[in-house]
C-alpha cells in the first residue's frame, strides 16, 4: 500500500485520531483498534495484539509507536512517516497555541468544563476496544492466570516494563521446558546513534534541549507521569524550567488530545521560543520512529517461532491486563459523581449498541454533555 490515495487515507485517519485522541495511550490504542481492525479490516485482532505487545517492549510513547507501526505495515517507509507525523501534529499544534498564550498572558485558558465529560466517554471507548482483544489473547488457562497476575500487579503499581518482560520470559521458559529445548534470547533492539546537522537553530540552548529530549525519548518506559519525573530532574533541578511551568505543562498534556509527549512542545517554547519547541518535539519523538523501523520486521518472525510465539502471547496478555488496569484507575479518578456516572453509562451503552459509531462523536458528545451538566 504505497499509492498516493492510500497514503492520503493514512494521513486522514491519523490526523483525525490526533485531533480526537483524548484520554492517554490506552484510549488512543482503543481508537486505533476500532478504526483499523473493526472498521477497515486492515489487521486481524491477533496481529494488532502482536503490534501492541511489541510496542510495549520498546521505550517511548506507546500510542505514537502504534501509529508508526500501522503506517509501516500499510505504507512502508512513507506510511511510517505519514502515520507518525500526522498523529503527532495536531497535539503539537494545539500545545503550541497554549504555549504561546501562556507565554503572552502567564496563565492557561479555562477548559475544564469541556474536559469534564470527555474522560468518562473515553472509558467507554477503551472497554469496547479491549473486549475483543482480551477474548483473542486469553488462549489458555496458563495465559488467563498470567493475565490475572499482571492485572493485580499493575493495580498495585508495579512497573509495567517489569510486568511485560516478566510475563514474556515466564511463558518463554515454560515453552522451553515443554519442548525440552534450550534457547538463548538475543537482543532484538540494536542501538542507533543519531546526529543532528548544524543549522541556524542549533544554538547552544537548543543543542542542550535536543540531547536532553533525545535521551528521554530513547530510554523512557512508562506513563506520562514518568516523563514528568524525568523532566523535573533534567530541567527543573538544573534551572532551565520552573516547577510551576512544569506543573502547567502537565496540565496541558492532560487536557489536549494526542500523545502526552507533546507537552515537551510547551516546555521547549517556554525555554527558548519557537525553535526550542521545534527542537524539543523532534528530539523526543525521533527515537520512536527509529525503534519501530528496527522492530517492525521482527514481529512476524517472532510469531512464526514457537518459542517467541509463546513469549509474544504472554506479552499480549500482559498488555491487555495493563490497559484494563489503566481503565480501572481512570474510572476511580474520573467517575466521582452522578454526572460522570451518567456520561459513562450513556457512552458505554452507545458504544456497545452502535459499534460503527465514530469515536469522534463519543468524545464530542461526552464533552458537550459534560459542559451542559456542569452548568447545573
Amino acid at each position: 500500500m504505497e499509492s498516493k490515495a492510500e497514503l492520503k487515507e493514512l494521513a486522514k485517519l491519523f490526523l483525525k485520531l490526533g485531533v480526537i485522541g483524548f484520554g492517554g495511550p490506552a484510549a488512543h490504542i482503543a481508537m486505533m483498534q476500532s478504526e483499523v481492525v473493526s472498521k477497515r479490516k486492515w489487521f486481524t485482532e491477533q496481529h494488532f495484539l502482536d503490534l501492541i505487545g511489541a510496542t510495549n517492549l520498546i521505550p517511548g510513547p506507546n500510542s505514537t509507536e502504534m501509529a508508526i507501526h500501522i503506517g509501516h505495515e500499510k505504507g512502508g517507509w512513507k506510511g511510517l512517516i505519514v502515520a507518525g507525523v500526522c498523529f503527532i501534529l495536531p497535539a503539537v499544534f494545539i500545545t503550541g497555541i497554549f504555549a504561546w498564550l501562556y507565554k503572552q498572558y502567564g496563565q492557561l485558558p479555562e477548559v475544564q468544563p469541556f474536559i469534564y465529560g470527555i474522560k468518562p466517554a473515553i472509558i467507554a471507548i477503551i472497554l469496547v476496544a479491549i473486549y475483543p482483544l482480551a477474548k483473542k489473547s486469553l488462549k489458555s488457562t496458563e495465559l488467563i492466570i498470567i493475565g490475572m497476575i499482571v492485572l493485580i500487579s499493575s493495580l498495585l503499581h508495579i512497573n509495567e516494563i517489569y510486568l511485560m518482560f516478566g510475563a514474556g520470559l515466564f511463558a518463554l521458559l515454560l515453552a522451553c521446558v515443554r519442548n525440552n529445548k534450550q534457547n538463548s534470547v538475543k537482543n532484538l533492539l540494536p542501538l542507533t546513534v543519531l546526529q543532528i546537522t548544524n543549522t541556524e537553530i542549533t544554538a547552544a540552548i537548543n543543542v542542550n534541549l535536543f540531547w536532553i529530549f533525545l535521551k528521554i525519548g530513547a530510554i523512557l518506559y512508562g506513563s506520562g507521569y514518568v516523563l514528568f519525573a524525568f523532566l523535573d530532574t533534567e530541567l527543573v533541578s538544573t534551572g532551565l524550567l520552573t516547577r510551576q511551568q512544569l506543573i502547567d505543562a502537565i496540565a496541558v498534556g492532560q487536557f489536549t488530545p494526542g500523545p502526552v509527549f507533546s507537552s515537551v512542545t510547551f516546555i521547549g517554547y517556554q525555554i527558548n521560543g519557537l525553535t526550542g519547541a521545534i527542537v524539543s518535539t523532534v528530539a523526543i519523538f525521533l527515537p520512536s520512529f527509529v525503534f519501530v523501523a528496527l522492530l517492525n520486521p521482527l514481529v512476524n518472525k517472532m510469531r512464526n517461532s514457537k518459542l517467541f510465539s509463546a513469549f509474544l502471547d504472554a506479552v499480549n496478555v500482559a498488555s491487555v491486563a495493563i490497559i484494563i488496569a489503566v481503565c480501572l484507575d481512570m474510572g476511580k479518578d474520573t467517575i466521582t459523581d452522578w454526572r460522570t456516572i451518567f456520561i459513562a453509562v450513556l457512552s458505554i451503552v452507545s458504544t456497545f449498541r452502535f459499534k460503527k459509531l465514530n469515536n469522534a462523536f463519543v468524545v464530542l458528545g461526552g464533552s458537550l454533555i459534560g459542559y451542559l451538566l456542569s452548568l447545573l
